[in-house]
């Protein structure tokens, strides 16, 4: 029988590529479906997330400026990453969601499936959203898909994984950077993306998970001025309203909560990547 203590593990944030506490060093209990404890996790103050808009901030411009192909294999090194984790994925998301273990698996497949879905799109939506315009004299007119910067992602709070993924990884393949404020509830999941994340080809800042309570980092990501988007998947729906209010102060644009719990299994289809996107129209002389 052996005396050897298991080494206890340390749930902390993911900003800019790094792993800190909150500034606050406040934590708070996890537990999973039954009830049982399953660890201390880090619960993010307003300065973790404006630390976390600084980094996307900064990330931003090397992000959007990288080639739709290559942001492609990089989301696609995501999958390739998750996979190899596949196991610890299925235990985490089992815990956190009370899922049977075939259940998790197909959680987990679909969360791996999704980044591989995502990772397609990346070269192909200047393609299917852009368009070469008619216009009455010597030009060229093209209107080209351009990402709108900085998204704060209210994740979903059922969903572990599977939800959380089907709000990010839109943001990314779109050229975005996100501060992504996990589930309170079932945020283990969460953890280990950010430490898969940080072991992938993502750049540091592009991806930032604040777990913590989003009824409390919510409000002040809606209305901070160099948030560009919100998605408020998450949000508590008795204060939905509310942030979007705030989001209006600085013209955000806003994906709004769904009325019921989507189902993440089904084709996600354009839905998730065009509002944060915006279209820059080029003019261009014919013969110049």
């Amino acid at each position: 029988m052996s005396d050897r203590l298991a080494v206890r593990k340390t749930y902390k944030l993911y900003v800019g590529g790094a792993f800190p506490r909150s500034e606050s060093g406040r934590t708070y209990e996890v537990t999973d479906a039954r009830g049982h404890f399953l660890g201390n996790v880090a619960r993010a103050s307003r300065k973790d997330a404006r630390d976390a808009v600084v980094a996307a901030r900064g990330a931003f411009a090397r992000w959007s400026g990288a080639t739709a192909y290559n942001r492609g294999q990089v989301l696609y090194r995501v999958a390739e990453v998750m996979e190899g984790r596949h196991v610890q994925f299925c235990e985490e998301v089992s815990a956190a969601e009370g899922l049977s273990g075939s259940k998790a698996r197909a959680a987990v497949d679909a969360a791996i499936d999704r980044w591989v879905w995502y990772a397609g799109w990346t070269d192909k939506l200047a393609a299917v959203l852009g368009s070469a315009n008619p216009v009455a004299g010597p030009y060229f007119d093209f209107s080209l898909p351009e990402p709108s910067g900085v998204v704060a992602v209210l994740a979903p709070q059922q969903s572990s994984l599977l939800g959380l993924v089907s709000v990010l990884a839109p943001v990314l393949a779109t050229g975005n950077t996100a501060v992504v404020v996990t589930s309170a509830e079932r945020p283990i999941p969460a953890v280990t993306l950010g430490e898969v994340l940080a072991t992938s080809d993502v750049p540091g800042g592009v991806v930032n998970l604040l777990t913590g309570d989003a009824e409390e980092l919510g409000p002040w990501l809606a209305e901070h001025a160099d948030v560009d988007g919100i998605d408020l998947t998450g949000a508590p729906a008795s204060r939905a309203m509310e942030f979007e209010r705030e989001a209006a102060g600085t013209i955000k644009r806003v994906v709004r909560p769904p009325a019921t719990e989507p189902d993440w299994t089904a084709d996600p289809g354009l839905s998730r990547m065009t509002p944060f996107l915006e279209t820059k129209t080029v003019w261009h002389p014919i013969g110049i």
